[in-house]
């Protein structure tokens, strides 16, 4: 195996807008307004410039949705019937007593309801709050809670799983719609209720009135709720034709979770804002189909993850090789740090190297991100994108500053003017504040830039391992080890130590054809010793099948380090570890 290492340019350049550079001196984002709110820039909704707009330009009958069901089913939905269908969902919600500003759940996988749904919420003025049907009834009833959801649309499948028994605890709640053909006792039929009304016009939301509720991930303690206004679109729209040139003529593919704040930005908005046509895929990864789909629907733009590129990665090459004839022309990743043999990877298998995109949920949307072409670097995040100032600050004595030096270290600090940033944190009101300093949001990740203006993630600045007198970064780690023909996925952290304070442990899950033990054990310390030295180095390694992920696909550091001292997980995760082995140090 060809070991990519980070700082390779990408020499290949893929077709789109501002192909190589983020660079634009005439960019402002009260042109993005006044282009989706027209002269009236006091009122942007949403639902309406995700649907109506592009049937008010002529759009009407192109495909706005592409559904492909579990069992090889496919309905086409034009922005016309998504228009009507949204406005009409809407004046269900309304005729509930849906007021302004109130939250509204939904619990669905990607099926033709969960977008009219969304659209239908904002059309009301009301808040769209998403939830992972991944989680259990716990999860669920708390951020049912937290949101304070009066209103509930869900599948009959996941109502009785998830919902039913802890339905009379949820005094807010005082309506479930379900969409299926079971209807428990007190719940509503949404296909028929939306079918027997006229539709809705949307009400006239301030940019800054609230649009969507998401909860963080909760890779470092308990999941927080994120508020964000309508003007987010603004974002959407930029962003959607910056990063991935998006127009009419495209198909878009993105891979998130509903509940994931990626499929609510660029599952559902910033390809319907950008008038393409939006491929929902009800089934869950599987890399036969998902290669299929990438071939047999003609996707254009393509937005996964880099745990899915990883599972495909691990399925081999000759997989890849049979479905090599695509239409793509840009790839993308998001959720965590892609190391730089899974961005070439792509122009090996796909045609066209991943590109790195850097944002959180408090965000919105995407803010550094790999350019196609010569913009990109393989293994950084990228540089920021028009309209986007960001910059490296270090706290000396409670005093943050700005760091200029090439290669320094600090905490990456966005300045508060780009419309997707968080409006406010539900119930954590304190946290909020605390994140913004002198007109700059402190975004908790530790980063430096390059001579070239490129930003490298270093990690998490609760993550930071401090060994003695060095300060080591996760993900550089990570990187180094990824390099090894047998790491399929790696997870690091620090484990206390009474003589330095932490030393770094490493979880290692393996390719095929790699057998765990004490000989593979032994090669990886080495290995990690010879490229990063005996300080940086972990020294422990422990195997596991998988690595605990949040929904969105992140490693949960949390939950290593708890495994790492002997701790309870804890906090919603998808994947559960079995306990450590014994500890192996070759010192």
């Amino acid at each position: 195996m060809v070991s990519a290492k980070p700082g390779k340019t990408i020499a290949k350049a893929a077709s789109g807008s501002d192909a190589g550079s983020w660079s634009d001196a005439e960019f402002r984002w009260d042109d993005a307004l006044a282009e989706l709110a027209g002269a009236s820039t006091d009122v942007l909704n949403l639902g309406a410039v995700c649907a109506d707009r592009q049937v008010a330009l002529g759009q009407g009958e192109h495909v706005a949705l592409r559904w492909l069901g579990r069992q090889s089913e496919r309905r086409d939905v034009t922005y016309h019937q998504l228009s009507d269908q949204s406005g009409r969902v809407a004046r269900v919600l309304a005729d509930l007593g849906l007021q302004p500003g109130e939250t509204v759940a939904v619990l669905m996988g990607r099926v033709p309801e969960l977008y009219s749904a969304a659209l239908g919420i904002w059309k009301a003025g009301g808040i769209y709050c998403p939830l992972f049907a991944a989680f259990g009834p716990g999860p669920i009833k708390a951020r049912l809670e937290l949101g304070g959801a009066r209103i509930l649309i869900t599948t009959d499948e996941l109502y009785a799983r998830k919902v039913a028994m802890s339905r009379p605890g949820l005094s807010r709640l005082q309506h479930v719609l379900v969409v299926g053909e079971s209807f428990a006792d007190g719940c509503g039929d949404f296909r028929a209720l939306v079918n027997a009304c006229l539709p809705l016009s949307p009400v006239a939301t301030k940019p800054d009135a609230p649009a969507f509720l998401h909860f963080t991930s909760g890779t470092t303690g308990t999941p927080k709720g994120v508020l964000h206004p309508h003007r987010a679109v603004l974002a959407h729209l930029v962003t959607g034709r910056k990063v991935f040139g998006l127009s009419a003529s495209d198909v878009f593919w993105c891979t998130a979770d509903p509940g994931w704040v990626t499929s609510t930005a660029y599952g559902l908005i910033a390809p319907l804002v950008c008038g393409a046509t939006l491929i929902a895929d009800e089934a869950e990864l599987e890399p036969r189909r998902w290669y299929g789909i990438l071939h047999d629907e003609k996707v254009t733009a393509w937005y996964t993850t880099p745990t899915a590129i990883r599972t495909m990665m691990r399925y081999g090459a000759a997989l890849a090789r049979s479905y090599r004839e695509n239409t793509l022309r840009v790839a993308a990743s998001v959720g965590e740090p892609l190391n730089a043999e899974a961005v070439l990877w792509g122009q090996k298998a796909l045609g066209v190297p991943f590109l790195d995109t850097w944002w959180q949920t408090e965000t919105g949307a995407i803010t550094i991100a790999n350019a196609p072409g010569e913009g990109s670097r393989s293994g950084s995040m990228g540089r920021p994108l028009p309209g986007v100032e960001a910059v490296i600050m270090r706290c000396e004595g409670g005093t943050p500053n700005r760091i200029d030096a090439v290669d320094g270290v600090g905490e990456l600090a966005i300045r508060t003017c780009w419309p997707s940033m968080f409006s406010g944190a539900l119930g954590e009101e304190p946290r909020y504040g605390e994140c913004f300093r002198d007109g700059w949001y402190f975004t908790g990740d530790l980063v430096r830039r390059d001579a070239d203006g490129f930003f490298w993630f270093v990690g998490r600045a609760d993550d930071m391992i401090k060994c003695g007198a060095l300060q080591i970064g996760p993900f550089e780690v990570e990187a180094c080890l990824m390099d090894h023909p047998a790491v399929a996925e790696i997870g690091v952290v620090g484990k206390p130590d009474m003589l330095v304070r932490e030393v770094p442990v490493a979880f290692v899950s393996l390719n095929p054809g790699f057998e765990a033990g004490d000989a593979l054990r032994a090669e990886l310390l080495s290995y990690a010793r010879q490229e990063l030295g005996a300080g940086m180095a972990p020294r422990e390694i422990h195997f596991v099948e998988e690595l605990p992920k949040t929904n969105s696909g992140k490693i949960m550091r949390r939950v290593l380090k708890a495994k790492a001292v002997g701790e309870p997980e804890g906090g919603d995760i998808l994947v559960s570890l079995p306990p450590c082995p014994g500890r192996y140090d070759d010192e």
